[in-house]
């Protein structure tokens, strides 16, 4: 079954699909491996990974490639961020083919003004709505498989108030957008007044620090948002983890004080499937694999 029929039979399913972010293979192993049903392609994450800001600073071209290994190795859909498209209408076409190209089950495409800011910096700007709506469209007519699940993502609310956030929502389900995301509602009352107004599947952004509060999934779910994803948490916390062994060398000359901390040598290559490409090798070695 493809990744992209997959998430549509989850978002159809009564349980809400908590996605984490990851932003490369191995966090995306770590994803299945932790038994979640889909994982999320963070834009931020990736962009950071490579020690930038998520300020829009990647090419469209330089994320796909990313989001390749990305679905090699995760084993579930990756919803992937695909920040404004990169450009005009035009040019979500070709992100959007390029993505599908991927193997993502499933891409956000926000209003922002291009290059875009992390939904939760300050001093965010949008385009105008019918300029989004034809973004949607292009979308849409780009994608050769009809279950690719276009999710559209205003980021108005901060500029323009909740209820013109709302406006912008309803207008991008109009244009073809399967699920609508809100970015940065800054209450318990403004997530809540967002189910409510809003009848398409909803996808709310929640992570440690951000401006959304942390509100528990079972009451998401029960409010009406279909995917929760939480960026940054597993990027954040790698970071203090390598500060942490980092750290114990420079004191020590090695980890072994926070060896504890740290995966074992066997785990990591469990993780990886280190054995089962040494018993290919070895298939593979004999002349025995046939074809």
């Amino acid at each position: 079954m493809r990744s992209t029929t997959q998430l549509r039979l989850l978002l159809a399913a009564d349980e809400i699909v908590v996605a984490p972010g990851v932003y490369d293979g191995l966090s995306a192993r770590l994803v299945a491996r932790g038994g979640f049903v889909a994982a999320y392609a963070t834009g931020g994450g990736i962009a950071r990974s490579a020690g930038y800001p998520d300020l829009g600073l990647l090419g469209m071209i330089e994320v796909a490639q990313r989001l390749a290994s990305i679905v090699e190795q995760a084993g579930v859909p990756v919803i992937a961020d695909a920040d404004t498209g990169y450009g005009n209408a035009l040019n979500v076409r070709r992100t959007v083919r390029e993505f599908e190209r991927t193997g993502v089950a499933a891409l956000h495409l926000e209003d922002q003004l291009f290059p875009k800011r992390c939904g939760h910096y300050n001093d965010k700007s949008v385009i105008p709505v019918d300029e989004m709506v034809q973004k949607l469209h292009a979308a849409r007519d780009a994608a050769t498989d009809p279950d690719l699940v276009l999710i559209a993502r205003t980021d108005a609310l901060a500029m323009e108030g909740l209820d013109r956030a709302i406006e912008r929502a309803h207008a991008y389900a109009e244009a073809g957008a399967d699920v609508i995301f809100v970015e940065a509602p800054v209450s318990e009352e403004q997530v809540e007044s967002i189910a409510r107004r809003i009848t398409a599947p909803k996808l709310i952004n929640m992570f440690e620090g951000g401006k959304t509060p942390l509100m528990p999934v079972d009451r998401l779910r029960y409010l009406g948002y279909r995917i929760v994803i939480i960026p940054s948490d597993l990027q954040r916390a790698a970071i203090r983890a390598m500060e942490q062994v980092l750290a114990a060398i420079r004191r020590d000359g090695s980890s072994g004080a926070v060896a504890e901390r740290m995966a074992s040598f066997a785990e990591r290559e469990a993780i990886v499937g280190t054995d089962e490409y040494l018993r290919l090798d070895r298939l593979y070695k004999s002349g025995s694999s046939g074809s």
